[in-house]
């Protein structure tokens, strides 16, 4: 079977694969070496995958997977911004943040995110835009937001509540950063399937294979319409746009950056942050 039925770009067969077989889609992020993070050209092949597949009359379900021992480590900030005037960088910020959730939100057909192994970040909270989340028994679940001294995104600001409950929306988008298991991300409903590591695929494309047989339509595991989560979403961008751009944000990623020995990227950091004071009047 091949690795690229949709046709994918080049590039983006860089970084995803697909396979198709009897309407079911599975696209695979396929950089285990860098976790699997969404970088912008990671972020572009996974858009450009779900438009194409939104449009195939053969495709009547998609799975997304990762491969290696991370589903996904979230957004690689360091891979996805440059400097820039403040109000353009302001602006590639929301339009990013939104654009990647729309993504999830506009996919017009049923969509299983199958957990392979961590998942972080925006990569947890676009699986709850999806119809299902099958997990395997290794998988976790991280949303360090408050940690990282930015708000949540992904409409979990809103959702998470509503899904989970409040005590563990809190939990997990608080100062707490509750990281659960697949078992525990099962018992309070953030995914509705766990399998053996090794029984996985089989089992989320025997899922999807019964719901082209049952003609399923899309119904997100969130019950919200879409115009509601495309506001939401809106919103959270705009506001994480402003919290990446803030001074204590800022400071912390020239650290992360200097401890993982990444100078350009930790020298970046610290110089939009120590000139902060100048360039934030242009915003």
């Amino acid at each position: 079977m091949s690795t690229n039925d949709l046709n994918l770009a080049p590039n983006d067969a860089r970084f995803l694969t697909s396979q198709l077989s009897t309407g079911v889609l599975i696209l695979t992020m396929n950089r285990p070496e860098k976790l699997n993070g969404w970088t912008l050209p990671m972020i572009t092949a996974i858009r450009n995958a779900f438009q194409a597949a939104a449009s195939a009359e053969n495709v009547q379900a998609v799975i997304l997977t990762g491969s290696g021992h991370y589903y996904c480590a979230g957004v690689d900030l360091g891979g996805s911004l440059k400097l820039m005037h403040p109000k353009q960088l302001h602006h590639g910020i929301v339009e990013l943040n939104q654009q990647l959730f729309e993504t999830f939100i506009r996919f017009p057909k049923p969509l299983l995110i199958a957990v392979n192994g961590h998942a972080i970040g925006a990569s947890v909270t676009s699986a709850t835009l999806a119809d299902a989340i099958i997990a395997a028994d290794s998988a976790t679940f991280l949303t360090p937001f408050a940690r990282l001294g930015v708000p949540a995104e992904g409409c979990s600001s809103v959702t998470f509540a509503k899904l989970l409950g409040a005590d563990n929306a809190a939990r997990m988008l608080g100062a707490e950063g509750w990281q659960p298991s697949a078992s525990e991300a099962k018992a309070i409903g953030l995914i509705q399937y766990q399998v053996a590591d090794e029984a996985l695929m089989a089992e989320a494309t025997a899922i999807a294979t019964v719901w082209v047989e049952q003609g399923k339509q899309r119904l997100p595991l969130v019950d919200f319409a879409v115009d509601e989560l495309l506001a939401i979403n809106q919103r959270e961008s705009i506001a994480v746009a402003n919290a990446l751009l803030g001074a204590a944000f800022l400071k912390e990623q020239a650290r992360f950056f200097a401890r993982k020995k990444k100078r350009a990227l930790s020298l970046m950091f610290w110089i939009l942050w120590g000139t902060r004071p100048i360039w934030s009047r242009l915003l």
